[in-house]
């Protein structure tokens, strides 16, 4: 299953564009999802053969899983009082949690996720990196052993004990939610931005394009709302002038296909299938008619270099002021796009020692970080580190 992922600034069209994919695929063959928060004001989506449309609220969603839930909390706290689902209060977050279960239940060639703003997006994409990190420092293996062992000899006695016991009973439904989850295989993932081409757009989008490649996600197409064409008023030149700037600016992230502006939004699905015809500029990128998205961009594997070992992460348009480097136990701290990803080394370079970090081509799409390894000396067998050194 592949996902293709649309987002970009608010008040841009993601939605209408989302649904115009979705329907193009659909029509093209693809089993087809339309993975949405809203449902598009578009009459028709749920006729349309080879598309389902599946809104998700984040409140009914956080109500099935307290119903299903509240009577092991009850088993396990008697003393407390746990309020029904309908009382209970979202949380932050709980949309994203709610979009990451879905994606897990579904079944098709293709999803279409309205991914709504950038931010929102973006922190979709770093959800299950997120929480597995989180739950590897919150509750590593020795927790968890502790606790099996303490629960099967019956010493976690009282409420806390109790609660640590269940809160870590309940890890591996999460951590098979997160294996399981598209999200967490970049190679799945493409992202179209749905923009204006305004002035500062092309900077947002620089922006979420670097964030999102920290997450191995890339950024293929632009769908660029644009006017019609205007008189000749001093009004009307100018602001051609300053849409056609904007648009070149906007090349520079990713190809342009020009969705022409109506005076109203499409209301029905040969409306909105319209927005997205085939060809394009960008036509190189999708097949299918428009709608089946290109691999993403997982991280290489380490190169063999001279006395060591180098680690390439794509950064598109990262400036050398705005990326971070830290090394912190068994993995790579990376801050890029105003995000931090914390990225686990495998076995070899563990056993390293970071040496330097070095962002090349900054600010260009093709901008990458290298980070260059030596082998530990207190970490490799002496056997062994003479063998690289004569290899080196």
């Amino acid at each position: 299953m592949q996902i293709l992922l649309i987002t970009g600034p608010g008040g841009a069209g993601t939605s209408t564009c989302a649904a115009a994919a979705a329907v193009r695929a659909a029509r093209a063959g693809r089993r087809t999802v339309l993975l949405t928060r809203q449902r598009p004001p578009v009459t028709g989506l749920d006729g349309e053969p080879g598309l389902e449309s599946v809104v998700v609220d984040p409140r009914a969603a956080l109500e099935r899983f307290w119903a299903g839930s509240v009577d092991r909390v009850s088993a396990v706290l008697p003393q407390l009082a746990p309020p029904p689902a309908s009382s209970v209060v979202p949380v932050p977050g709980v949309a994203e949690l709610a979009l990451l279960a879905e994606l897990a239940r579904i079944e098709a060639d293709l999803v279409v996720l309205d991914a709504g703003p950038v931010e929102a997006a973006t922190g979709l994409v770093e959800l299950p990196s997120t929480l597995r990190w989180w739950l590897a420092r919150l509750v590593p293996p020795r927790v968890r052993t502790l606790a099996a062992v303490g629960r099967s000899a019956g010493v976690l006695g009282g409420a806390p004990g109790a609660l640590g016991a269940a809160a870590v009973s309940a890890l591996p439904a999460l951590e098979g939610l997160l294996a399981s989850s598209p999200l967490a295989d970049p190679s799945r993932i493409t992202a179209w931005f749905a923009a204006l081409p305004r002035p500062g757009t092309a900077a947002e989008l620089r922006t979420a394009a670097t964030a999102l490649a920290l997450h191995g996600v890339r950024a293929t197409a632009v769908l660029a709302r644009v006017l019609p064409k205007l008189d000749g008023s001093p009004w009307a030149v100018l602001r051609g002038a300053e849409q056609e700037a904007a648009l070149a600016e906007l090349e520079e992230v990713a190809p342009v296909r020009r969705v022409p502006e109506a005076a109203s939004a499409p209301a029905d699905v040969d409306g909105v299938v319209a927005l997205l015809p085939d060809g394009g500029p960008f036509a190189g990128n999708v097949r299918d008619g428009g709608a089946a998205p290109d691999s993403g961009t997982p991280y290489a594997a380490p190169e063999r270099m001279a006395g060591g070992w180098r680690l390439s992460v794509p950064l598109p348009f990262a400036e050398r002021s705005d990326v971070g480097l830290a090394r912190w136990a068994d993995d790579l701290v990376v801050h890029a796009g105003g995000r931090r990803r914390s990225l686990r080394l495998d076995p070899l370079l563990r056993r390293c020692t970071v040496t330097g970090g070095r962002l090349d081509r900054a600010g260009t799409a093709d901008a990458v970080l290298e980070v260059t390894f030596v082998p530990d000396p207190q970490q490799w067998p002496a056997d062994l580190l003479a063998a690289q050194e004569r290899t080196g």
